[in-house]
C-alpha cells in the first residue's frame, strides 16, 4: 500500500527570517519599544514620555552647533598613568586605550570653537563613553584652554557636562582639577566674559562640586541626575532612601540650583538667545 504523502495547510515551511539586531530599543522611563530611527530623528528623545537619552560628544555637536563650524583644538592630548593605578586587574593605561580605540578620542572631553545660530563661541563637551566623562588632569587641561580661548576671542563659553565626576584612577591628580577649573572660570569672570553651563544626564561628583555649576547662566536637560553622591552612594552610606525627584532638573529648579531646565530641541534656541541678551554676540 503507497504511503500519502505529508501536507501542510497554509503555513509556510520556509525558515523564519531574522529581525535585523538595532533596530529597537526600549525606553528606559515609559518602558516603550521604540523605533531606532525614530528616536535618533527626534535628536534622542523619546516621542513617548520626552526622556531625554545619552548622546556621544559627535552627537552633541553636531546637534548643538551650526554645521560644519565646529574647529577642535588639543585633540591629541591624553591622560599619563601618575599612579600606576589598577582596578579590578585592570590598568589604568590599558583602559584609557580600550576606551580611546572606542570612542575614536583621547579623553572625556572635547573643546574647540563653533557657531550656535551665527553666533561665535568657545565650546567644551564631555564625551560620556569615555570612562562615562569623568575628569581627570587632560580634562581640567582641555577645559582651561576652552576658557582661555574665551578670554583671548572676547567668545561666550559654552559646556556641556555629562560626567561620573573626578576621575579616582588618578587620585588627587583628578581632585586637583575641580580647583583648577574653577580658577579659569574666575578669570573669565574678571575678564567680563559669559559662562553658560549646560548639565546633561548625569552630571555628578567633582564636576558637578567645581565648573559645571559655576556658570553665570545653568540650563538642566529634563530630567537629569545632576548631583554630588548619587542615589546609590547615599544610600549604601547612610542607608536612607530619597524622595522621589531627589538630585532631579526639577528638583533643583525648584530650590535654585539651576536657572532653568530647556528641552532638547529648544537648546540652540535658547543659548542664542542668551547671547544676545547679554549683549556677549562676536561672528
Amino acid at each position: 500500500m503507497a504511503k500519502s504523502k505529508a501536507t501542510w495547510d497554509g503555513f509556510s515551511l520556509k525558515p523564519r527570517r531574522e529581525m535585523p539586531q538595532g533596530l529597537w530599543m526600549r525606553c528606559p522611563t515609559c518602558e516603550h519599544m521604540l523605533y531606532k530611527n525614530s528616536v535618533v530623528d527626534n535628536l534622542n528623545v523619546c516621542p513617548d514620555c520626552q526622556h531625554h537619552f545619552r548622546v556621544d560628544s559627535n552627537t552633541r555637536i553636531a546637534q548643538l552647533v551650526d554645521e560644519g563650524t565646529f574647529q577642535e583644538v588639543a585633540e591629541e592630548l591624553s591622560s599619563s598613568d601618575p599612579l600606576k593605578f589598577t582596578f579590578r586587574g585592570t590598568q589604568y593605561k590599558d583602559r584609557i586605550d580600550a576606551d580611546a580605540a572606542k570612542t575614536g578620542f583621547n579623553e572625556a572631553m572635547r573643546v574647540g570653537k563653533a557657531f550656535v545660530k551665527g553666533r561665535g563661541i568657545a565650546l567644551a563637551v564631555m564625551e560620556p563613553e569615555f570612562l562615562m566623562g569623568s575628569m581627570g588632569s587632560v580634562v581640567g587641561e582641555k577645559f582651561c584652554l576652552a576658557a582661555e580661548i574665551a578670554i583671548a576671542q572676547s567668545l561666550p563659553l559654552v559646556v556641556v557636562s555629562c560626567s561620573g565626576g573626578a576621575r579616582m584612577h588618578e587620585g588627587v591628580v583628578s581632585l586637583g582639577q575641580m580647583a583648577k577649573t574653577s580658577a579659569a572660570i574666575a578669570r573669565l569672570d574678571k575678564a567680563g566674559g559669559m559662562f553658560i553651563s549646560v548639565l546633561a544626564d548625569p552630571t555628578t561628583g567633582g564636576v558637578t562640586a567645581s565648573f559645571a555649576m559655576l556658570g553665570d547662566v545653568i540650563i538642566a536637560e529634563p530630567k537629569a541626575l545632576i548631583g554630588f553622591a548619587g542615589p546609590r552612594t547615599i544610600y549604601q552610606t547612610i542607608k536612607i532612601e530619597l524622595p522621589e525627584g531627589f538630585q532631579r532638573s526639577e528638583f533643583l529648579l525648584d530650590h535654585g540650583f539651576v536657572d532653568t531646565i530647556v528641552h532638547r530641541k529648544d537648546l540652540r534656541s535658547e543659548i542664542a538667545r542668551l547671547i544676545d541678551y547679554c549683549g556677549k554676540e562676536k561672528n
